[in-house]
């Protein structure tokens, strides 16, 4: 007779193989989505950029905090010319929030402060929803819990996935001399400074095509607003307003902050004259904004 395994060895056996599957994650994973560069010392902040966005955006607030914090500025794969790693297919925002999860429990941080812009923010919420523990306060810097609000009120999931999935696929397919056409035609909606937006469309130029269109998608199809209520975290979310948005500051105001209406305690700032890089056009404001938020 044929002697069986022993129940340990076997568990063990195929739990090996699992991972040698790519069915659990690991932290070769995740340092496979994104880098960190850490400076300073003291307690631990975390600044995540968001779409197609450099690590450098963070410049000056890592300067600001280093002298009383320990910063740890993200760069995530394949956005400003970084090596797309891990993020060569499939969904890009969920890898990157287990990413920053791993990397938080990795170096044992304690309930550090998350500050981060667009899709960063949208990901310190996610961080928030799926693993509390890692999040002891979250600055959101212009970012919605779902992102198709800014063109319909009444917007789902369902409804925007057949044109997400459109603006992927184009996105992806577009030609390079294309795609930095675009890029250029949009990059002074996001940045007031001529001297910006050219460092902005940089960024842009040298990302992934492939990895900016799936995380697009990503952002288009997940609504984060029903794990709102839930959040324990002390929230602080900044939005700009500038007059060449062509709206009245009270409906933007009212965008916001009926989109994060079920988030307890949320406590939301305007910054005028600003456009999306909230950093870039009013780094003043902003790093006293910053200041108050990690008091």
């Amino acid at each position: 007779m044929q002697k069986l395994m022993p129940k340990a060895h076997l568990f063990a056996v195929i739990m090996a193989i699992l991972a040698a599957l790519g069915v659990f994650g690991s932290r070769a994973d995740a340092a496979d989505r994104m880098t960190v560069t850490v400076t300073g010392k003291g307690p631990d902040v975390v600044l995540i950029p968001g779409l197609a966005s450099s690590a450098a955006v963070w410049d000056q607030t890592a300067k600001q905090l280093s002298a009383s914090h320990r910063v740890h500025v993200v760069q995530v794969a394949g956005f400003a010319g970084a090596p797309v790693g891990g993020a060569a297919e499939g969904p890009v925002v969920e890898p990157l929030v287990a990413a920053v999860d791993a990397y938080i429990k990795a170096n044992n941080l304690k309930s550090p402060a998350i500050i981060g812009h667009s899709m960063g923010g949208f990901t310190g919420l996610l961080l928030a929803q799926r693993h509390p523990e890692d999040v002891g306060r979250l600055m959101i810097v212009d970012s919605l819990p779902f992102f198709p609000l800014l063109f319909s009120p009444t917007a789902t999931p369902e409804r925007v996935t057949p044109q997400a999935a459109a603006m992927r696929e184009a996105t992806i397919a577009m030609s390079a001399e294309a795609f930095a056409s675009q890029q250029a035609l949009t990059a002074p909606r996001f940045v007031k400074s001529v001297k910006d937006q050219v460092l902005v469309l940089d960024w842009s130029k040298t990302s992934s095509q492939s990895v900016v269109g799936r995380a697009m998608y990503d952002l288009l199809t997940t609504d984060a607003r029903p794990g709102l209520a839930g959040i324990k975290s002390l929230v602080t979310l900044l939005y700009p307003y500038d007059p060449a948005m062509g709206a009245p500051p009270s409906m933007v105001e009212k965008i916001y902050t009926d989109a994060y209406a079920t988030l307890p305690g949320v406590t939301v700032k305007r910054v005028d004259d600003s456009r999306h890089f909230i950093m870039l056009d009013q780094p003043k404001v902003f790093a006293e904004a910053v200041a108050d938020f990690l008091k």
